[in-house]
C-alpha cells in the first residue's frame, strides 16, 4: 500500500489447552487507516485484540509497534504505548460524571503541603474534557452529568473520546455500534471517521458488515483461528466478505476484469 506500518503482528499463535484460538496469524495495521477485523463467533477476533491490548499473552509470534518489537505484559503497558481498547461494556462508571469518566485512571491532581495532600483538578479536567469532545464533534449538554443518565450513543461516544484522547497510536473498537439506534449508529461511525482524521489508526470489530463498509479502508477476515483473507474495501463487497467468513464458494469478476475465486478458503 506504500503506507507506514504502525502495527505488525508476526505469526501470532495462541492456545488455551488443546484449543487453538489463533493459528499463525500475521497482520499489519497502517498509519491513519481503519481496519475492519471480521469473522464469525469463535474466529479468534477477541483473542487477537486482547493480545494487542496486553490482556493476554500469545504462545508464539511477535508484535512490532512502529518497527520496534514490543511485549505487553498487561493492558497498562499497552496503554502507555498509546494503544486504547473500547470493549462492549465500555468500562464507564455510571455514578461518575462525563469529565471524571474521561480521566478515569488518569486523574489530574494538585499537591499541597509538600505533597502530603493531593486534590483532583476538577476544573482543569472539565475544561480539557470539553476540548476533547469539541475536537471530535461530540455534543454532551452537561459534562457534569452522571453517565448513567446518558443515552447508549452518548455513552459510546464518551468511551471512544476517552480512547482518542489517550490512544496516541491505535484505537481498538469492539462492536461499537451494537444495540444502538439508527441515529446513534450514524454518529458513532462519523466519530470513527473523525478519529481517523485526527491521525489515529483504528481496528474495528463488528458483525455488521454494512457499518464496516461505511468506515473501513481494509478488511481482514479470520475463520477458526486463521487469517483467510485481506481485502481493500474499494476492491470487494459484502458478498465476498461473507464468503470468506463462512468458507463458501464465490466466483466473480474483479474491477480489473480478473476472475477471483474462493473455494473453501
Amino acid at each position: 500500500m506504500g503506507k507506514e506500518v504502525i502495527l505488525s503482528l508476526k505469526n501470532i499463535t495462541k492456545k488455551f489447552g488443546a484449543l487453538v484460538a489463533l493459528d499463525d496469524v500475521s497482520l499489519d495495521l497502517y498509519k491513519n487507516e481503519v481496519l475492519a477485523l471480521v469473522g464469525d463467533n469463535g474466529a479468534g477476533k477477541s483473542t487477537l485484540i486482547k493480545i494487542i491490548s496486553g490482556a493476554i499473552i500469545q504462545n508464539r509470534g511477535e508484535i512490532y509497534l512502529k518497527g520496534r518489537k514490543v511485549d505487553f505484559a498487561s493492558p497498562i503497558e499497552a496503554k502507555r504505548a498509546g494503544i486504547e481498547t473500547v470493549y462492549q461494556d465500555l468500562a464507564l462508571v455510571d455514578s461518575l460524571n462525563v469529565a471524571n469518566n474521561l480521566f478515569l485512571g488518569r486523574e489530574e491532581k494538585v499537591s499541597v503541603l509538600g505533597g502530603t495532600l493531593k486534590f483532583l483538578r476538577h476544573r482543569y479536567m472539565e475544561k480539557r474534557s470539553k476540548e476533547i469532545l469539541d475536537t471530535l464533534g461530540i455534543t454532551i449538554p452537561n459534562i457534569r452529568e452522571q453517565v448513567k443518565f446518558l443515552s447508549g450513543g452518548q455513552r459510546q461516544s464518551i468511551a471512544v473520546a476517552k480512547a482518542a484522547a489517550f490512544g496516541k497510536n491505535i484505537i481498538i473498537l469492539d462492536e461499537p455500534t451494537a444495540a444502538l439506534a439508527v441515529k446513534e449508529v450514524g454518529h458513532i461511525l462519523e466519530l470513527v471517521k473523525k478519529c481517523k482524521e485526527e491521525g489515529i489508526s483504528i481496528i474495528i470489530i463488528t458483525h455488521n458488515l454494512e457499518h464496516a463498509f461505511m468506515v473501513a479502508d481494509r478488511f481482514a477476515v479470520l475463520r477458526v483461528g486463521k487469517k483467510v483473507g485481506e481485502r481493500l474495501a474499494e476492491d470487494t463487497d459484502i458478498d465476498e466478505i461473507v464468503k470468506l467468513i463462512t468458507g463458501g464458494t464465490l466466483v466473480k469478476n474483479g474491477k480489473d476484469g480478473s476472475e477471483r475465486k474462493i473455494v473453501n478458503a
